[in-house]
């Protein structure tokens, strides 16, 4: 199952409107029907990333990989799980330096969850800041798509520009505001 088919499998589980859970991500990242060991070509497959990759992920210490008696290296399902993480916090925009300082804060026990939660949460705003900024991009570009008098899909939500409130439209519910021209 590759990256792109956890994200499928993710959207599916939460339904249209659900709201998020942490039971939701448990149930994407459960890995029962992953083999265990796993060679780095099977988990490359698996993640959609590049035997490159993995390495470079191990090499930059952010997953421990133990090796068989040939020296191949042998991924378990914690060591699958952690990239499943990595990914989604690289795919997020979470540098890999703060990347190597969470999982080093991970490695040096529960001490340290204050200062990962602070980090996380930290994540989440700027995560929250783009989404919005990403939306408020949507909002311009099927503003232009209707304009040419093409659909702009099943609902979109808008961001108010004044009260900066969400808003779900319908394709042909009309606009509340028009965007400026190119």
């Amino acid at each position: 199952m590759a990256t792109d088919d956890l994200m499928t499998r993710a959207l599916e589980t939460l339904g249209g409107d659900a709201p998020l859970s942490v039971e939701a991500i448990h149930r994407i990242t459960e890995l029962v029907d992953v083999p265990e060991p796993m060679t780095i070509a099977e988990v490359a497959g698996l993640l959609d990333l590049s035997p490159h990759t993995l390495r470079y992920y191990e090499r930059a210490g952010l997953v421990e990989v133990a090796r068989d008696s040939h020296g191949h290296r042998v991924y378990d399902a914690e060591a699958v799980r952690r990239l499943v993480f990595l990914t989604r916090m690289r795919l997020s925009g979470m540098p890999m330096r703060d990347l190597q300082h969470y999982i080093s804060l991970v490695d040096a026990g529960e001490h340290s969850v204050p200062e990962r939660l602070d980090m996380l949460l930290e994540h989440r705003d700027t995560i929250r800041r783009r989404i919005r900024e990403l939306t408020l991009s949507l909002t311009a570009i099927d503003y232009k798509i209707a304009t040419y008098g093409g659909s702009t899909g099943p609902d979109v939500q808008t961001v108010d520009a004044v009260t900066g409130a969400d808003h779900t439209t319908l394709p042909d519910e009309p606009r509340r505001r028009a965007l400026p021209a190119e």
